[in-house]
Formats: structure tokens, C-alpha cells, sequence
């Protein structure tokens, strides 16, 4: 398995650190408000490199934080005259509705900032003591001339970031670039008790605290969007080797931007969409397909029409699924002919296809092209004279490889509802006893639970709106 590192700017061969275990941290958002269709793509696309790894019998130690002390939570407090923690737990709730209805699996442990203060402070102190940090006026600044490998997650030198960034000027630091690891406590704001007085972290320190505390010095992988390089990664990685006396990440993983119409997506610009909007106008499982539909290093394009194909796509897929459903149900040909032998023997192909595409750099486009394939082999291959061992083997397949993208895992439940395939037969009893007016009954009850009925000579097919 191949993974490009943003750290080495190449593709290497993944080796973790240990052969059975995975030890992986994924930058959280910041809970002061619906999270937007950006935020969604990390949380697609590292939960999908997770689903990979478990598939491929690892266990995964998968950490994602939610910073949940931020001068954008004070300030939506304070516009809604509420308390920042109602803020805070108000938006964790919605995002991870969010996140189930993108049917992400919830992290091994969710950190929050304001509940790891001790291992804040204490890794803190551990630079103070080794020489990193230093404090002025009750504000401690990371010394980044201390840390001589400070610019290499970004490849810039200090030279360059210093010429190339906006900086306030502050005669309290050392260097321009020095940045907060602890500021004093202002009115109005929460604080905690510290050996530098009553204050609050910096955003950057919170992530290498949590990621010790829960995965140790060392990790395998570290991700994020790409928005995310420099600073805050590139100073994670400074304050925890020099904390730590050790490497930090081994690969780190960024995806790419979401432009909307083909614009930087920007609430000035007005085409700045929250994940619950589009929700409201195409499936979750819609936008997850779409965000896999391109590698994750690209940026992507976000739009209706484009959203709408995906959609197209997806339902080719679950029609196929419903369709062989439906040839299992009503064949009458248990076992596989010796053409269906042969044919079986192909589906470890699409197999290996879809593992050499996820192997490389998690290429998720190509690994979705191979499902397509497996959708075009089954139409090719299977009628209603098919036997059911044969549409049954081609129908896990289907979905199993679906299942690692997070795909289908609902689609997959509905078909074992027993309910609905109750109803469906009292309707077939109604109609064969010219119960029209119960048997439309049953239809309206099943439409309601978005359930459409197709009557076909070989029998009533179903599937969800």
C-alpha cells in the first residue's frame, strides 16, 4: 500500500508501526455552528482510509477532537445570549447527526479541549522546561528558532514564512512567527488556572496534547484538509517533537479544497453551504458517493448538476443491488451451472482491482469505477433464468465492496426488513383476491415509508425512494 506524505511530498509504501494496529488522529471542527460541505469532505474520506484498513484486518485507533473552546464560540454566545458551553454542546450534537446521516463511524474516542486541560498544560510546562516556550506577561509563546526543523511539513524556510505572512506586530516575541501556547484570561471568557495564570490554550497546542494522551508520541497516520498545512499542522508538529524528543506523525494525509461552481467556496461570496442544506435537497449517501466519485489529494467541484449525476450513479448501483435481490427471491434454479462456475471465478478481479485502486493512495475514483464494472458484469451476466447461488455470490460482491466506502450499508439492511416484505406479500393476497382497495391501501402505507412497487410478470419489485 502506497500513501502520498505530505511531509516527504511522495507516495511511500505504508509500513505502521505496529502489524496489527493503527494509530490515526484526524483534526476535528471547531463546534460553533452546522458544519459546512468542506468539513464533510475530511470526515468522508479519512472514515473511508479507516473502513480500508479495518478491511484489510487491522484494528484502528482512530481519534478525531472537537475543539470546543474558540473565540468563534465565545462570539456566538454572545450573539444568541447564551452560555458558550449550550453553544458547544448544541453544534456537537447536530455534527454528529451530520456525521451519522454521512454514515461515518464515530471516532474511538471524540477528545474535547475544555476536558484535557491537565495534558494541555502539562506538555506545555515540558517545553518551558526544555527550552521550546517562553512566557511574557502571562502569554506563552512557542520559540520556533528553538525548533531547528520548524518549516517542513510546508517545505518553507523561517525566512520565507516570515515574508510571505501578515504579521502583527508584537514586541513581546521573540520572532514574528512565535506562536501562542497559553493566553491570559480575558472578561467574559473561560478560563483555567495554570502556572501562568488564569487563561486558555492556543489552537495549535490542543491536537498534540490529545494525540499524545490517546495514541502516544509516535503515530502512524495524521490528517486533515489541506487548509490545514500551515499553521496548525506544521505547529503541531514543532511543539510535539520537541516535547516529545521524538517523531510526531510518520505519514501525513490532506485533502484537497471544495470549490463551489468552480469558486473558492466563501460566505462573502454567498455559495458557502452547510452540510445540513444540501441535505435537505440530495441524500447523505448522495454526497458521500459524490465526495468519493475524486481522489481525495484533488480539489473538487460542488454543484447541482454534478450532485444530480452522482445521485444518477448511486441508483444504478442500488437498482442492480434490488434487481438481483429480486432474481434470488424468485428463481427457480438453486445451484450454479458450470457457465456460472467459470463466471464466479472473475469476481476475485473486480476484487483485485478494487484493492489495487484503494492501495494506491486511497484513488476511491478508480475503486467506484470498478464497482460500476462489477454493476455492468451482473446486468451482463444474470436474468431471470439465473441460478441463485450465482446472482446471490454477484450481489454480495456488490455490496461488500460498496460496504468499504461506507456505501449501501442501509441499502443492505432494508433488504432484510422483514416488515416491508410482509406487507408487500398481505398486498399480493389482496390483489389475489381482488381486495383492490386494500392492496392500494398497503401501496400508500409502503410509499409513505418510501417504498416504491413495481408489478413486473416476474413478480413485484421494490425499492426506496
Amino acid at each position: 500500500m502506497k500513501i502520498y506524505n505530505t511531509l516527504t511530498r511522495q507516495k511511500e509504501e505504508f509500513i505502521p508501526l505496529d502489524p496489527k494496529e493503527i494509530k490515526m488522529y484526524v483534526c476535528g471542527p471547531t463546534v460553533y455552528n452546522y458544519i459546512h460541505i468542506g468539513n464533510a469532505r475530511p470526515y468522508i474520506i479519512f472514515d473511508t482510509v479507516r473502513r480500508y484498513f479495518e478491511y484489510k484486518g487491522y484494528k484502528v485507533n482512530y481519534v478525531q477532537n472537537f475543539t470546543d473552546v474558540d473565540d468563534k464560540i465565545i462570539k456566538r454566545a454572545n450573539e444568541e445570549n447564551t452560555t458558550a458551553i449550550e453553544i458547544v454542546e448544541k453544534y456537537i450534537a447536530e455534527t454528529l447527526k451530520d456525521a451519522d446521516g454521512l454514515n461515518i463511524k464515530r471516532a474511538v474516542v471524540h477528545p474535547r479541549v475544555t476536558q484535557e486541560m491537565p495534558a494541555i498544560i502539562s506538555m506545555i510546562q515540558t517545553l518551558m522546561d526544555k527550552g521550546f516556550a517562553y512566557e511574557v506577561n502571562g502569554t506563552v509563546y512557542f520559540d520556533i528558532q528553538a525548533y531547528r526543523d520548524y518549516g517542513k511539513l510546508s517545505h518553507k524556510n523561517q525566512e520565507d514564512l516570515e515574508a510571505g505572512a501578515r504579521i502583527e506586530i508584537n514586541e513581546d516575541k521573540k520572532h514574528p512567527m512565535d506562536f501562542v501556547l497559553w493566553k491570559p484570561k480575558k472578561p467574559g471568557e473561560p478560563s483555567w488556572e495554570s502556572p501562568w495564570g488564569d487563561g486558555r490554550p492556543g489552537w495549535h497546542i490542543e491536537c498534540s496534547a490529545m494525540a499524545k494522551k490517546y495514541l502516544g508520541d509516535t503515530i502512524d497516520i495524521h490528517a486533515g484538509g489541506e487548509d490545514l498545512i500551515f499553521p496548525h499542522h506544521e505547529n503541531e508538529i514543532a511543539q510535539s517533537e520537541a516535547a516529545n524528543g521524538k517523531p510526531f506523525a510518520r505519514y501525513w494525509m490532506h485533502n484537497g479544497f471544495i470549490n463551489v461552481d468552480n469558486k473558492k467556496m466563501s460566505k462573502s461570496k454567498g455559495n458557502f453551504f452547510t452540510l445540513r442544506e444540501v441535505a435537505q435537497e440530495f441524500p447523505y449517501e448522495v454526497i458521500r458517493f459524490f465526495m468519493l466519485s475524486a481522489h481525495y489529494r484533488s480539489p473538487i467541484n460542488f454543484s447541482r448538476e454534478l450532485l444530480q449525476a452522482a445521485q444518477n450513479g448511486l441508483e444504478r448501483i442500488k437498482n442492480a443491488v434490488i434487481n438481483l435481490d429480486h432474481i434470488v427471491n424468485h428463481s427457480a434454479t438453486e445451484e450454479m451451472t458450470e457457465e456460472e462456475i467459470q463466471l464466479s471465478g472473475e469476481l476475485e478481479v473486480f476484487v483485485k482491482k478494487f484493492e489495487e485502486a484503494m492501495e494506491d493512495d486511497f484513488n476511491t475514483a478508480d475503486a467506484v469505477s470498478v464497482i460500476f464494472e462489477l454493476v455492468r458484469f451482473a446486468n451482463t451476466h444474470i436474468n431471470g433464468n439465473s441460478s441463485k447461488a450465482f446472482t446471490s455470490v454477484v450481489k454480495k460482491k456488490i455490496i461488500e465492496l460498496s460496504n468499504i466506502l461506507g456505501l449501501l450499508e442501509k441499502q443492505e439492511n432494508d433488504l432484510l426488513d422483514e416488515e416491508i416484505e410482509k406487507l408487500i406479500q398481505e398486498r399480493q393476497e389482496a390483489r389475489k383476491a381482488k381486495n383492490w382497495a386494500l392492496a392500494d391501501q398497503i401501496r400508500d402505507a409502503l410509499k409513505e415509508k418510501g417504498i416504491i412497487l413495481e408489478d413486473t410478470p416476474q413478480g413485484v419489485r421494490w425499492k426506496r425512494l
